[in-house]
């Protein structure tokens, strides 16, 4: 299987910048489609950003669409999403998520291993 651990979370002004990176373990995620999702206190889990298995193909929310980059580097087993343009409404513990189970890149269910979480706190 394969283990999942966020990082690059932090506090953060509006407008600021941060990258988030997903290193995974166990086993190559070279042939996985991966996810970013988001979840504020008292808010379901949101999708964030999807890349296909080569990155060939990516998919964004639109509220970050534009101003966050979705990438992987599969010989470093490891996925990173680039945010700028930062706004307090980004706040939240960000997951990242391997091996979606269909063609959905946004619903949390299709997804089989996810990270623990890394917090982004942007304020005001």
């Amino acid at each position: 299987q394969v283990q999942l651990v966020e990082s690059g979370g932090g506090l953060v002004q509006a407008g600021g910048s941060l990258r988030l990176s997903c290193a995974a373990s166990g086993r190559t995620i070279s042939g996985y489609p991966m996810g970013w999702f988001r979840q504020a206190p008292g808010k379901e889990r949101e999708f964030v950003a999807g890349i296909s298995w080569s990155g060939g193909s990516t998919f964004y929310v639109d509220s970050v669409k534009g101003r966050s980059t979705i990438s992987r580097n599969n010989a470093r087993n490891t996925v990173y999403l680039q945010m700028n343009s930062l706004k307090p409404e980004d706040t939240a513990v960000y997951y990242c998520a391997a091996g979606s189970r269909g063609t959905s890149w946004s619903r949390a269910d299709l997804y089989v291993y996810w990270g623990q979480g890394t917090q982004v706190t942007v304020s005001s």
